[in-house]
């Protein structure tokens, strides 16, 4: 997910993975006898599981607003959310349970003192201060704990991976020389700036591949195709 100013903008940049549609696992409530589908309600679905875990509509949703909120769309916590939102929402929870499957059997890159606290004030922030906060947790049927368990999850895969592919990531002088001379936009920029952005494009590969080999090794199943509106 970008980093944009608004819930509209971040549209920007969506991931385009192809989500495949199996068979929906549905819930559903029935108020007094068995009548016809029309009369029964939606409960929740689940939209995908990793390794057994699903991963619910109703969980999706939550966990896709709480990321956008968390990068400045603070629209996010209470607009509607589209088909769209909820694909790229899907791919990134599927992206971070991926990458910190193996950290939690080893309970590797744990938060640090006070970090959790600091992540969940900045949330607080972002969506406007305590009173609005209380009321997206009331509209959500979610506590601060359920907050904090998506932007844990944030940290600790940000820096699992950081920690399997930062050497990885590292680049020459003659690489650095090469890509100042071949990339037009970089030609007027300082060397080191220049190494930066090489380290992050070749970073940002190193991610793709690593959670693509992660998704064939682990089971991943995508339940539900989401179209647009995500909801059936």
């Amino acid at each position: 997910m970008a980093s944009p100013a608004s819930h509209t903008n971040q549209r920007h940049g969506r991931c385009q993975w192809l989500l495949v549609a199996l068979v929906p696992v549905v819930a559903w409530a029935q108020a007094g006898e068995a009548g016809p589908p029309a009369q029964r309600r939606l409960v929740d679905r689940a939209v995908a599981s990793i390794e057994g875990r699903v991963i619910t509509l109703t969980q999706l949703e939550f966990e896709t607003r709480v990321q956008l909120v968390s990068r400045g769309g603070t629209e996010a916590a209470f607009a509607p959310l589209d088909g769209e939102d909820l694909q790229q929402g899907l791919q990134l929870a599927i992206a971070n349970r991926l990458a910190t499957l193996e950290a939690d059997r080893f309970d590797a890159y744990p938060l640090e003192p006070g970090e959790l606290e600091r992540a969940l004030g900045e949330f607080r922030d972002r969506i406007g201060g305590e009173a609005r906060l209380q009321a997206f947790l009331a509209w959500q049927e979610a506590d601060l704990q359920d907050v904090g368990a998506v932007l844990r999850r944030n940290v600790r895969a940000a820096r699992a991976l950081e920690g399997r592919l930062k050497l990885k990531a590292q680049v020459s002088d003659a690489e650095v020389a090469r890509a100042k001379v071949d990339v037009a936009a970089w030609r007027e920029l300082p060397l080191e700036s220049v190494r930066q952005l090489l380290m992050r494009e070749r970073f940002e590969k190193l991610v793709q591949r690593e959670l693509s080999a992660a998704r064939k090794a682990v089971d991943v199943r995508v339940l539900f195709a989401l179209v647009d509106g995500g909801t059936p």
